[in-house]
């Protein structure tokens, strides 16, 4: 049994060890020929351009994922009203809200999606790291054994691109390892908060799909945060890199195309009243003001009435009996 799943683990990543490798590889020709073929900044630089490329292929899976997470926030209503009509029977409820789901084309699940989709990446690279450094001889996709030695060896900021922060005894290294965890672990928890804080209505920060949100927003990082202290000092420029790109990627989406009836659409529309303003474009800037006007306003804070002495007089408690008390002589 055990061989089975050696198999099916080894026919899943042999070909990401050629595609990843290749890709290191055209990156290292690359930055190899301006730093030193051995350097560690060829080989953490060759990292970073393996992550773009790797996010650049997965735009129109994050495409799909806003347009989910956005039916998933535009619907929230809708789950709100099953819930009160179906709140007694939990199974008709998970049936109305899963054809809900059909009829909108919505997938709860999406915005895991990338993430998902991203381990198998990212345990190869892990595995080309480790086998590198330890075992150079036995190669991985297009890794020769002088590549690996390059690989595996090669120094940046003092510390190898195989360490990690628990299998070093150098304080230098350790410190260059922690601060790659904590900026992983960071944008992690700032992305999933840039997205709930500024794209997300009020209706939707409440109910499953905010508790979903809100899981994500804690566990994440902390899973990234006790799990970083065995990844090698590679991968963690490769995720840390990744989760920069999703914050830029998720900020551009967020100003230029935000749900209707979050922080971020008001923002939008009074942006772009401003800009018809400046413009002297008046059909534009009416277009935008009438978006303006038309966005839902908190309700403004009652401040209380200041009453004279005897208005205060007159509102006293009843006294014993339920009869007023008697005003001051």
């Amino acid at each position: 049994m055990i061989q089975f799943f050696k198999d099916i683990g080894g026919f899943i990543m042999t070909p990401l060890y050629f595609v990843i490798s290749a890709v290191l590889i055209g990156f290292h020709n690359l930055w190899g020929g301006a730093f030193g073929p051995a350097t560690g900044i060829a080989w953490v630089l060759s990292i970073i351009g393996l992550t773009l490329v790797i996010r650049a292929a997965l735009i129109p899976l994050f495409v799909k994922q806003i347009k989910s997470s956005r039916n998933m926030q535009l619907i929230q209503p809708k789950v709100k009203e099953l819930q009160k009509k179906y709140g007694h029977d939990r199974e008709r409820l998970a049936q109305e809200t899963m054809n809900l789901y059909k009829e909108t084309g919505t997938n709860p699940f999406a915005s895991c999606l990338p993430i998902i989709l991203q381990m198998p990446i990212f345990l190869a690279l892990f595995r080309l790291i480790d086998q590198a450094a330890k075992n150079p001889e036995e190669t991985r996709g297009l890794m020769t054994v002088e590549l690996n030695e390059q690989f595996g060896s090669s120094i940046f900021l003092g510390a190898k691109i195989s360490d990690t922060f628990l299998s070093t005894e150098l304080t230098s290294v350790r410190i260059l390892a922690a601060i790659l965890v904590a900026a992983m672990t960071a944008t992690t928890f700032l992305t999933q908060r840039q997205l709930m804080s500024k794209n997300m209505p009020a209706d939707a920060l409440t109910g499953p799909y905010a508790q979903q949100q809100k899981l994500l927003l804690y566990v994440l990082p902390v899973v990234f945060a006790v799990g970083g202290i065995a990844f090698p000092v590679g991968v963690l420029f490769y995720w840390t890199t990744s989760n920069l790109w999703t914050m830029a990627q998720q900020f551009y989406v967020i100003r230029n195309n935000p749900a209707p009836g979050t922080p971020a659409f008001t923002a939008k529309a009074e942006r772009d009243a401003a800009k018809a303003r400046k413009r002297g474009e008046p059909a534009a800037l009416a277009e935008a003001e009438t978006v303006v006007e038309e966005i839902p306003r908190p309700a403004a804070r009652q401040q209380p009435k200041k009453q004279t002495r005897s208005q205060r007089k007159k509102g006293r408690p009843a006294g014993p009996g339920g009869s007023p008390s008697a005003p001051d002589a």
